[in-house]
């Protein structure tokens, strides 16, 4: 049965890829000269599902974050809270938010997967949306613009972000970084998403501490610290890990994936999530359900049992957004913050993510598709502010389907499809448990931690910026800041050293500084065609093919290639040997490994047998190995 299963599953990727959706996409087996390798139809579906079911608290927790500010509600008294109105507004606009963001992310992760051709999920970013709500709205309203201005700044940012795209510089700006700092922020981002996965917004081990910042969390509700105005806080009293729910999460979830992904079963990550949501959705079982008997509990019980359902975003829209909103200097402070938060921590995302599928040149330091990827993130921000949402971003969340196989943007376009569904069975999705989700994250967030091998540990120049990076990103709980940290660090580390070998006329330098440090700059883009070497090429004409913060399509239109979108067979063989270089540099990698744990077997094998007697009748010699 099993077999037949698996045959009906192979003749349906053969006959996907080689179809006109298999050529778009470039699956394996399309015969397209860019194809992904490993890349099949049954494995992007089953990618997508498990990005998207890693991705699904999105819809609560946005929803809980972004409504906090009121919204378009009008407060009419002093104390919002004792305002009844409001109150029943802001209700009435959380629910709104579930639909908003679905939507959102229904058109921002179908965008990257269709035009962009990347493995990505894209929503309201988590982070970002705090910031929108807790700092430039402010709860209730109370930050430093309005929420229609606000909106008003998020859709210009993603406009701004998508000129800075088209031009090449958000594309330079990824490949200007240093390797140790490229590196560093996939494995930051590993960190990052254990870190989250471990929280409050996951398996709850760890949570506030108010004498050491962060400690043991995960005891039961009667135990929690409550907050002067009787919301509970994140701080446990006592009874630490005594919470059920963490115990489902890490044994039902955590180590069952775990072991499935130890025999490499397919679909591991969807499983475990599927098997520690169900366990979480009967009332019955009061310590591990997602409906306790509470107020809370009950509504959320009489929102699930609806299954499906439909309701439009009012009163959210672009209705609501000031499109005078530029007036004042609080609403530009605004603009200025969101641009270079969202412009690092997208980079950082992107980059990261792409690397880990494979898809970046190793000479180059780029990445397939790039200024189509950036331009689709840009254009999501835009369009997210419309559904009265914060800026939409990447997910590292991706790295699960990622790690599941996805590698083209039908992985992308299946976490949209769901997205889609979600919008008619928010009541289902909406109902993922963190506790399912949590252990997802610390996996991937384990496979993500390779990336920091390849850091050049052997020159400090390089090896404390990169462990800023990684130590800053899940400490500061930002993956902009923590890159800002790196930045400087490094900045400090490298110029402040290449201004004394200047002044001193290259008699001081540190040791290692033309040896074990890694070079600067980015590699500028080869050409898009030979042809262009016995033109005559004018002044500016030169400039923007030697460019290196130009992309290929500008540089391809300044020599008078007016079909600039089309791959030339010149860029097709570049990218395919930036693919192969790409390859032989996993593979020396892999081998260098290999040869280590040989020397380590080696070093462990005995030199001689040790003989036991065992006394009795049958006795006879064994030998054991002497460790």
């Amino acid at each position: 049965m099993w077999e037949k299963v698996q045959a009906t599953v192979r003749r349906i990727d053969n006959a996907v890829a080689n179809s006109f959706v298999g050529r778009h996409f470039r699956l394996d087996g399309s015969g397209h000269p860019l194809a992904r390798k490993g890349s099949r139809f049954s494995v992007e579906i089953r990618a997508g599902l498990v990005t998207f079911a890693a991705m699904a608290y999105i819809l609560s927790v946005n929803a809980d974050i972004l409504s906090s500010t009121g919204g378009p509600c009008k407060c009419t008294t002093d104390t919002c809270n004792n305002d009844p109105e409001y109150q029943a507004c802001k209700n009435d606009v959380r629910r709104a938010y579930i639909v908003s963001t679905a939507a959102a992310a229904c058109l921002s992760s179908g965008l990257m997967g269709i035009v962009a051709n990347m493995p990505l999920g894209l929503a309201p970013g988590l982070g970002v949306n705090a910031y929108f709500a807790n700092t430039i709205v402010g709860h209730d309203g109370n930050g430093i613009v309005s929420y229609s201005k606000a909106l008003a700044v998020v859709w210009l940012e993603g406009w701004i972000f998508f000129v800075l795209s088209l031009f090449g510089v958000r594309q330079w700006l990824a490949r200007v970084l240093p390797n140790s700092l490229k590196y560093s922020t996939g494995a930051g981002i590993g960190l990052y998403l254990a870190f989250i996965g471990m929280g409050p917004s996951g398996l709850g081990i760890v949570g506030l501490d108010l004498n050491d910042i962060v400690g043991l969390g995960g005891c039961p509700v009667e135990y929690q610290d409550r907050s002067q105005d009787g919301d509970l806080s994140l701080h446990c009293l006592s009874h630490v890990l005594q919470n059920p729910r963490v115990w489902v999460g890490v044994f039902l979830g955590g180590v069952l994936m775990a072991m499935l992904l130890l025999y490499r079963v397919r679909g591991a990550m969807i499983i475990g999530i599927l098997l520690v949501s169900a366990s979480s959705w009967p009332r019955g079982t009061n310590a591990v359900t997602q409906f306790p008997p509470t107020p809370d509990g009950d509504d959320n019980w009489h929102f699930f049992k609806k299954v499906a359902m439909w309701r439009s975003i009012h009163p959210l829209g672009p209705q609501n957004i000031d499109w005078q909103g530029y007036n004042t200097g609080h609403a530009w402070l605004a603009l200025i913050s969101f641009l270079y938060i969202d412009l690092l921590d997208t980079t950082g995302t992107l980059y990261a993510m792409a690397m880990q599928a494979g898809l970046v040149d190793a000479r180059t330091g780029d990445f397939e598709g790039s200024s189509t990827a950036y331009m689709c993130d840009a254009l999501a921000i835009s369009c997210g502010s419309l559904l009265g949402c914060s800026p939409c971003t990447a997910f590292v969340e991706s790295a699960s389907g990622i790690a599941e196989g996805g590698r083209t943007g039908l992985t992308g376009l299946t976490v949209s499809f769901f997205f889609f569904w979600s919008l008619f069975f928010a009541p289902i999705f909406s109902s993922f448990p963190p506790w399912a989700t949590g252990s997802v994250l610390v996996l991937v967030g384990s496979m993500m931690m390779s990336s920091s091998r390849d850091v050049n540990w052997s020159y400090m120049g390089d090896a404390i910026p990169a462990f800023l990076t990684i130590m800053g990103i899940p400490f500061m709980y930002s993956i902009a800041y923590g890159l800002i940290a790196g930045i400087i660090s490094y900045m400090i580390l490298n110029i402040v050293p290449w201004i004394i070998i200047k002044l001193t006329k290259g008699r001081v330098y540190p040791p290692g500084w033309y040896t074990d440090r890694d070079p600067w700059g980015s590699t500028p883009q080869r050409l898009v065609s030979k042809d262009l070497e016995t033109k005559k090429l004018s002044r500016f004409q030169q400039w923007a093919v030697e460019s290196s913060v130009l992309p290929p399509w500008m540089k391809k239109l300044s020599t008078g290639n007016v079909r600039f979108w089309e791959l030339t067979r010149e860029e097709t063989e570049d990218y395919l040997e930036g693919r192969r270089a790409t390859e032989r540099r996993v593979r020396e990698r892999e081998e260098e490994h290999r040869r280590q744990r040989e020397d380590v077997h080696r070093l462990r094998k005995p030199d001689r047998d040790i003989p036991l007697v065992f006394d009795g009748p049958e006795a006879e010699k064994i030998s054991v190995r002497n460790l």
